[in-house]
């Protein structure tokens, strides 16, 4: 069956959005579309300006017998910006405080479009990155971690409190809680990451990072490389942050439990992208 050009192009954009972070042969679009070689890549240079152009990410092209061409999520900062600003307004409704001055979130980690949002900038900033797993701590910031990692055609690893029998041998640690400085204990399973495996934390909140700088001990044990850090929210006012280098959405300025304010504003992921940058 031949493809007319409007019709490659369409299956072709929504292949590659599908497939993010994945190696696609020229021969294997060729032989979608009874094409030749070269109008393929005439049409992949079309679905490159576009995406640039509309900030959805970039197509890189693998020179070579065994190359291809593969897609990269970049969220441009004209899309990114507008989201972050309103999930800082969803998140200063007093309605969402909780007793002892907790957020409540779960309405937002629940939200499928405003996870796969978050995911796909979070992803955005390490997608030349060579992320190999993305971990995260069960169990609020799942749902983020599966949605960066769908962008970045990486498996998840859930680091959990206890145990589970069906998981096999674990390697276990106990940490300290930065926030109440409690001792507490987080475990492994040993057959879920491969030692010198390239990982990224994704986690929903961090208050001083304790529970972060635990995973990060933990895969201490594994040998594994901690590639970078991402958070949904992060606060702000911390005598002492466990933790150096992050990048954060949202930044959790102040709560005033007797006047029902909440003071949120943009964390650090546009400084961390400037600073790229340069």
């Amino acid at each position: 069956m031949k493809f007319r050009r409007s019709e490659r192009l369409i299956d072709m954009t929504n292949y590659l959005l599908e497939h993010p972070n994945q190696l696609v042969p020229l021969t294997y679009f060729a032989d979608r579309y009874s094409s030749a070689k070269s109008s393929i890549s005439e049409d992949l240079a079309i679905v490159k300006e576009t995406f640039e152009q509309r900030g959805i990410g970039t197509l890189q092209t693998v020179p070579g017998a065994a190359g291809g061409v593969r897609f990269f999520v970049k969220v441009s900062e004209e899309k990114a910006r507008p989201f972050i600003e309103k999930l800082c307004t969803m998140i200063a409704n007093p309605d969402r405080l909780l007793p002892g001055g907790y957020l409540y979130l779960t309405d937002i980690l629940g939200d499928p479009d405003i996870v796969q949002k978050a995911g796909r900038i979070i992803a955005s900033a390490y997608a030349n990155a060579k992320i190999d797993v993305v971990v995260t701590v069960a169990t609020k910031g799942i749902p983020l971690a599966y949605a960066v990692a769908s962008q970045l055609n990486a498996p998840v690893v859930i680091v959990r409190r206890d145990s589970k029998v069906t998981e096999g041998p674990t390697v276990s640690i106990n940490y300290v809680s930065g926030s109440s400085k409690r001792i507490q204990t987080m475990v492994l399973a040993k057959r879920s990451l491969a030692q010198g495996a390239n990982v990224l934390i994704v986690d929903d909140f961090m208050k001083a990072g304790g529970t972060v700088r635990g995973m990060i001990n933990l895969l201490e044990e594994f040998d594994a490389n901690v590639a970078g850090i991402a958070v949904l929210v992060e606060a702000e006012q911390i005598e002492e942050r466990l933790v150096d280098e992050y990048l954060s959405l949202v930044q959790l300025a102040d709560v005033d439990l007797k006047e029902k304010e909440i003071s949120v504003h943009e964390g650090n992921f546009f400084l961390n992208q400037d600073r790229e940058d340069q």
